[in-house]
């Protein structure tokens, strides 16, 4: 076993001692060792009940003949980290929640990991460090948020932020507007739309990493606390059975978790974390592959903000394994794959079934028949950059207007609040990248803004940042190369014709070549936003967007 490293051997007597001091019994010392990462914190709704889940964990792992040994990630709240200094922390999070995983799980020798994440960047951050420690692990979220309702209609995250603009421009009262902030987040859970956090939950079981139902049982449902149980049950015969994360996460893995991501219309940060996962795992994903599988994956859902259906909903109509079984009928997957399950693919969706398809349509009646994502790439972002294809208006698909450029969100969101932003704009937003932000902040209240002041469907955003996976509209972000690095986007100008095909994955600033490169001959670059700590440390060693965000081997 892995922890003999720590506990065999008459070497090793102080190492059991200082166990025992824990309340350890030879019995428990002898039995594999299970760590168990828990991200429970009383700052982040998604988390705040993970230790229910951790406890149901411990109960599976016992029965089976392991011994559980809890210790803590940090995690954030996009929501409340959201436009101010915090959100700049949100994505390099993900680093340190890998590094951290790695840290404790080398110095004790762990047999196996149970992983209990749910919100944004622990998910990823978690799977990251199961890649590259590749001892046997299995993922446990928390479950997704149930519905809220307002005024008789059913809302998200999404709405609330957009109710802010709605109340400023006179659109909804007062009265309406405390309404949003009381019923808008009605339980724990993450965030009941295809957001980031539930689009990476969705994709774990896509990888094979996480059991059936992982992405979407509702947080305060008694099965969730019973998948936390088979889990713990689950990564015992892992152990058994030496089954490791990089014999789950496989190239054709990441295919199928970028068929399932079209098909279901994830977020737009799934681009920075599945490359970053493979990154870990020994692969690279090209974001050219990601419109190669969107070409041919037909986009089957519509969950808030790009339509009316919620988490729970899909849930209810079959969960993730029906997505995955209607992409299996037209050989979108592949279904030799190992999971966690010990099972393939195949077998996995065997028994799987669309109850409802108004939420999962079928595969022959698709919402489009290309996927939700698309990567966009011209002489304003020559690497790439990124769209939620499906929650863009249809008329906003192909659209060219002037540019109104701004290097910060504090100034777009000032402008936008100052009625400076007309129909028909386009918005550039830069310095927010990985390296200029720094943090690649995610930006939902401009586009939030914009859509409760009726404008989403004509005005487009572009940024070296990001959006959240609540913005709807034409928001395209992650440009690269991004405007710190001296990118096309830091040249821009006000009143720039800015060309956007997202049919034909193009992006064009409208000015000559020379043109282009008379400006970047008058470029400097600013001095760094931030220049100690964690970001400082974060943006020397950050790769761009295209590449996931990863951070780069100093060696």
């Amino acid at each position: 076993m892995d922890s003999d490293r720590v506990k065999t051997g008459a070497s090793r007597v102080p190492h059991r001692s200082l166990f025992k001091a824990m309340g350890l019994t030879n019995d428990e010392l002898d039995r594999p060792l299970i760590g168990i990462c828990n991200s429970q914190t009383e700052l982040i709704p998604g988390h705040i009940h993970l230790d229910t889940i951790c406890e149901a964990v411990k109960h599976g792992v016992l029965a089976n003949g392991g011994t559980p040994l809890e210790f803590p990630s940090i995690g954030v709240c996009d929501g409340i980290a959201m436009n101010h200094i915090g959100m700049k922390y949100s994505l390099a999070s993900r680093e340190l929640i890998a590094d951290s995983i790695e840290t404790v799980a080398m110095s004790y020798g762990f047999d196996g990991l149970v992983l209990i994440p749910n919100c944004d960047k622990v998910v990823p951050g978690m799977i990251m460090a199961a890649a590259r420690l590749n001892i046997p692990a299995i993922i446990i979220s928390g479950g997704p948020m149930l519905k809220g309702k307002v005024q008789n209609k059913n809302v998200s995250l999404s709405d609330i932020f957009e109710a802010v603009g709605a109340f400023n421009s006179g659109k909804i009262s007062e009265e309406v507007f405390m309404e949003f902030e009381e019923e808008t987040c009605p339980t724990c859970g993450s965030c009941s739309g295809m957001f980031t956090a539930n689009s990476m939950n969705c994709l774990t079981e896509a990888l094979g990493v996480a059991l059936p139902g992982n992405g979407t049982i509702p947080a305060v449902y008694a099965k969730r606390v019973a998948l936390a149980k088979d889990s713990g049950k689950q990564i015992m015969y892992l152990v058994k059975n030496n089954i490791r994360p990089r014999d789950i996460l496989t190239e054709k893995a990441f295919k199928n978790a970028l068929a399932v991501d079209m098909a279901l219309g994830c977020s737009t940060n799934s681009m920075l974390h599945l490359p970053a996962i493979a990154n870990e795992a020994g692969y690279e994903i090209d974001l050219n592959m990601a419109n190669e599988i969107s070409g041919r994956t037909p986009n089957l859902c519509k969950l808030a903000p790009a339509g009316a259906h919620f988490i729970e909903q899909l849930y209810d109509a079959g969960g993730v394994l029906a997505v995955m079984k209607e992409l299996s009928k037209k050989n979108l997957l592949e279904l030799d794959c190992i999971t966690v399950t010990g099972k393939p693919v195949a077998d996995n969706i065997k028994l799987a079934v669309n109850y409802d398809n108004n939420i999962i349509r079928d595969i022959d009646k698709p919402y489009s028949e290309t996927g939700g994502i698309a990567v966009l790439k011209g002489n304003l972002a020559p690497n790439c950059c990124v769209v939620k294809r499906s929650a863009v208006a249809e008329e906003m698909l192909k659209h060219s207007g002037p540019a109104k450029v701004y290097n910060s969100e504090e100034e777009v969101i000032s402008a936008i609040s100052d009625g400076c932003i007309e129909e028909g704009d386009i918005i550039v937003i830069r310095y927010e990248g990985p390296k200029g932000g720094p943090g690649m902040r995610e930006m939902l209240s401009p586009t939030a803004l914009l859509a409760g002041m009726g404008l989403d469907k004509k005005v487009a955003l572009i940024t070296d940042g990001r959006f959240s996976g609540a913005t709807r509209g034409a928001s395209i972000g992650h440009v690269s190369p991004e405007a710190a690095l001296g990118g096309p986007i830091a040249l821009v100008q006000n009143g720039d014709i800015i060309s956007i095909d997202i049919e034909n994955y193009s992006i064009s600033l409208e000015i000559s070549d020379e043109e282009l490169e008379n400006r970047r001959k008058s470029f400097v670059a600013p001095e760094p936003k931030i220049k100690t700590g964690y970001l400082a440390r974060y943006a020397s060693m950050v790769s761009g967007a295209d590449k996931g965000a990863v951070l780069e081997r100093g060696f």
